[in-house]
């Protein structure tokens, strides 16, 4: 086990943390906003060792095939669970149908790199995937902060948690989508590209094929 799959384990482990820190039975559920703090640090830290474990695995050269496993495993777990736990924890923000599409869209992706990997090429990470990543961390704390705040007073200044959670979300929500069709343009015509080169190799194999000769038979005199 080396460190970048131990790292991915630890985001694993932080699910269950997660769940127990917005659930009802938390021993600070009606307090002063820890729950709300704690939470927020839960997913802000599991969040952080998603680029560590990535960043240690290829420039210490140790990308494992465990690694390829628990890796997105650790993401969608992550992912679903916290918004799943969010339409109950705030649905004045996070609504049904919302979470339904993010989390399709990972499912979605998960597939599409599957089936390339089967047909022998790889899609990369798109700039638009890792912007959703951010606005995604962004939604979610927020989501989890206006749970207790609508607005924190920093000096003179109101500062908007709600505003910020429902903008942060709409926006994740477009980033989801865009994305999504980001990674499946890219999957068919990389698909479409592996597809025609395997039709042109197969027609080229045939054509060096020779015909076998006709035997000759002489009529008898």
């Amino acid at each position: 086990m080396n460190l970048p799959n131990s790292i991915t384990l630890t985001r694993i482990a932080s699910v269950p943390l997660l769940i127990w820190a917005l659930s009802p039975v938390f021993p600070l559920h009606n307090g002063h906003g820890e729950q709300e703090l704690i939470a927020s640090a839960i997913f802000i830290l599991a969040s952080i060792t998603d680029g560590v474990d990535g960043y240690l695995a290829r420039h210490r050269g140790q990308i494992t095939t465990l690694g390829m496993l628990l890796d997105p495993l650790a993401d969608k777990l992550m992912v679903t669970a916290a918004f799943i736990l969010l339409v109950a924890y705030n649905p004045r923000v996070m609504h049904p149908w919302i979470a339904v599409l993010v989390i399709g869209r990972e499912f979605l992706v998960s597939g599409l790199r599957s089936i390339a990997a089967s047909e022998g090429f790889t899609i990369q990470a798109s700039d638009l995937g890792k912007l959703k990543t951010v606005t995604q961390i962004v939604a979610v704390v927020a989501i989890i902060l206006n749970h207790r705040w609508d607005y924190w007073q920093i000096g003179w200044y109101p500062f908007g948690v709600h505003l910020i959670a429902v903008t942060a979300t709409y926006w994740m929500t477009i980033v989801s989508i865009i994305s999504a069709a980001d990674y499946f343009i890219g999957f068919w015509n990389k698909i479409d590209h592996v597809s025609t080169g395997k039709r042109r190799r197969r027609s080229s194999v045939l054509s060096r094929k020779k015909p076998s000769p006709i035997p000759h038979t002489s009529s008898p005199s």
